[in-house]
């Protein structure tokens, strides 16, 4: 120990002489052997440790990765059924009319639920009430080798084993969906999720066109503006129309076009009707007949009332909450401009057209809801006057307010579906229309009243709570009515979602 404490003191004093280990004590050298010794083995167990974990890795990760993909490619396919809820064209017709909504009534209109709440879905796991299984040759043609299946590109990737639709495992909630998914790689790997379905609970639109109180007055030029095709007019008030003639006849065999009425012979349509709360009165009636003359017979008069005009009733606060989550927000102040998410105090707000214009077919705005001036439900104090003077909209168009009419250009020609012939469901039925100068592609919805200042073609349908007016002779609105809408098919929406929180995978 003496020569070690010499050396430190070398150290100390910066003398490097080197030293002579073979006067150390013998017993250190042995400790030191020793430590190195256990170091060594420690070292090689770690390498060794290594070296498997290593060649254990690359198979490990290969199947996590296959594994993913194969409950990828399950939750892929509760997609495809999910959209099968959305689109009539592409849902399989072996069980379209089991996805159809099978509950509502004349009143309410068509609902997956009953009168008590209960959804129309009511099987189990073990007995579904829609159970497609590849094992069976139609059905994995539909599920694998149709359009309505696997998207080709993902049909190299996997397939669908099995699709299982039943009933809800919450309250409320619509049904299950149960997939499950094989990945085509060299060791194939099956995965099945679960997750549950709710809805979008707006209210069908059944008639093109519906007005909360009278529609016209009997005095020169103060004739409705409304012209429909494909589809209804309802009206809670009286009709006012400048001659009978500008009451459309419904005939099965009347052409399916474009055409305005004033540009047919005579004003004829396969699906029109008048349901109108009071009377209709005719401004200039045929000569040698008084303001009373007879009426074709798709003219239904006093329905109000009883049996009722039945317009459909849209919710302020169930509206409100759906663009909240689903669509788009805005109020309206006192000047005409939009201000996103109503702050009224923190932007001077924008104009209708740059909120609202599509520039191209397809760009679609989705659902806008445009709240009143102070974001409470509407009153004669709260309304705000909206002007839509856009060349062209794509979009379910809400206003809590008045709405004026006055587009600046043609508008656009958009390709659609005539409405099912009567007493056929099959999508084929519907006859392809282009139909041109079209302003609106969607829903216009006004709480208060529209006024038209230049004429309007819209495809869809129009609801107003008031009425509608025009600023003279001439100038219309002529509706071609989306027959989707009285399926509560609404583009931008989703008929049904993923209900958070349901998610499963189960094996």
């Amino acid at each position: 120990m003496n020569y070690l404490a010499n050396a430190c003191r070398r150290l100390k004093t910066k003398s490097f002489q080197p030293i002579d280990l073979s006067r150390c004590n013998p017993y250190d050298q042995g400790h030191v052997l020793l430590a190195a010794l256990m170091l060594i083995v420690l070292l090689g167990i770690v390498g060794m440790t290594s070296l498997y974990l290593a060649s254990q890795d690359g198979p490990g990760v290969s199947a996590m990765k296959e594994d993913s993909r194969a409950q990828q490619l399950a939750d892929g396919a509760a997609d495809v059924v999910m959209s099968w809820f959305h689109d009539p064209s592409g849902t399989p017709r072996a069980i379209a009319g089991l996805l159809a909504k099978r509950h509502g009534d004349s009143a309410s209109g068509p609902s997956f639920f009953d009168a008590t709440g209960r959804s129309q879905f009511v099987g189990t796991a073990d007995h579904p009430d829609i159970l497609l299984d590849a094992a069976n040759q139609t059905d994995d043609q539909l599920l694998n080798g149709s359009p309505s299946g696997f998207h080709n590109s993902l049909s190299e990737l996997g397939r669908i084993d099995r699709v299982k639709v039943y009933g809800p495992l919450q309250p409320g909630l619509l049904s299950t969906v149960e997939v499950t998914a094989t990945t085509v790689d060299h060791r194939p790997v099956a995965r099945t999720v679960q997750l549950q379905l709710g809805t979008v609970a707006i209210p069908a639109v059944r008639a093109a066109a519906q007005v909360g109180q009278t529609l016209g007055v009997l005095q020169q030029g103060g004739e409705s503006p409304v012209m429909v095709h494909w589809g209804d007019l309802r009206v809670l008030g009286d009709l006012a129309v400048q001659r009978v003639e500008d009451l459309a006849i419904k005939n099965i065999s009347a052409p399916v076009t474009d055409q305005s009425y004033s540009q047919m012979l005579y004003a004829q349509d396969r699906w029109t009707e008048y349901w109108i709360g009071g009377t209709v009165s005719v401004i200039i009636p045929p000569a040698g007949q008084s303001e009373n003359p007879p009426l074709p017979e798709n003219v239904h008069l006093h329905q109000y009332p009883t049996p009722g005009v039945r317009l459909d009733r849209w919710d302020y606060d169930s509206l409100k909450k759906i663009a909240l989550r689903w669509g788009a927000y805005y109020r309206l102040d006192p000047m005409g401009r939009l201000h996103p998410q109503g702050a009224l105090d923190s932007d001077q707000g924008i104009t209708p057209a740059e909120a609202l214009e599509s520039r191209a077919i397809g760009d679609y705005r989705g659902l806008v809801f445009i709240d009143t001036v102070d974001g409470q439900p509407p009153n004669v104090d709260n309304m705000g006057t909206l002007v839509l003077d856009t060349d062209y909209v794509e979009g379910l168009l809400v206003v809590q307010g008045h709405l004026t009419l006055k587009p600046r250009a043609v508008g656009k020609s958009i390709p659609v579906l005539s409405p099912y012939p009567s007493g056929a469901e099959s999508i084929g039925t519907r006859v392809p229309v282009q139909l041109s100068g079209i302003h609106i592609n969607g829903l216009l919805y006004a709480a208060g009243g529209i006024k038209i200042e230049r004429s309007t073609r819209l495809y869809g349908a129009m609801m107003a709570g008031q009425t509608v007016t025009s600023i003279g002779t001439g100038t219309i609105i002529e509706v071609w009515y989306n027959a989707d809408l009285a399926q509560g098919l609404f583009r931008g929406l989703p008929v049904v979602y993923r209900a958070p929180g349901t998610w499963l995978a189960k094996y």
